[in-house]
């Protein structure tokens, strides 16, 4: 039998049955994410082990990403749970796209408890030349 010496691990326990998979702050139920620009993309990973991938729900709404998932406990019911500090739940996050981002063609793949999501850069939102015309010759200059 796994014993551990801890005060508060009762309380955590009760504290995160009574307001779900929000967490505490020894256990934080998160759904950690990395955000970053390769070329003419955003990439955005979150880290959901333990998440089917049937169970993780995407919208855009009004340039609003919402992620949600729902990570279900593996043991049955009326099993008598020793240890539990693994978060289960839904989670939710939401992310503001900015104009500058095609919210029409994100892709989405799931590996190894990884969402990956890639969003173009919209076309509006990349530099281009711009014309100028005078006297003598036309000369371009980056807008």
């Amino acid at each position: 039998m796994l014993m551990r010496t801890d005060p508060f691990r009762e309380l955590d326990r009760l504290t995160q049955q009574f307001f779900g998979a929000t967490g505490t702050t020894s256990h934080p139920a998160v759904m950690p994410m990395d955000a970053y620009r390769s070329g003419n993309e955003y990439v955005v990973q979150f880290d959901l082990p333990g998440v089917a991938p049937d169970a993780i729900d995407l919208d855009v709404e009004r340039n609003v990403l919402t992620v949600k998932a729902e990570r279900k406990p593996t043991y049955d019911e009326g099993t008598e749970v020793q240890v539990s500090e693994r978060p289960r739940g839904v989670f939710s996050r939401q992310l503001f796209l900015g104009d500058t981002l095609d919210a029409n063609n994100i892709a989405a793949h799931y590996e190894t408890g990884v969402l990956t999501l890639r969003m173009p850069i919209a076309e509006q939102a990349k530099p281009r030349k711009i014309a100028i015309s005078g006297e003598s010759e036309s000369k371009q200059i980056n807008a």
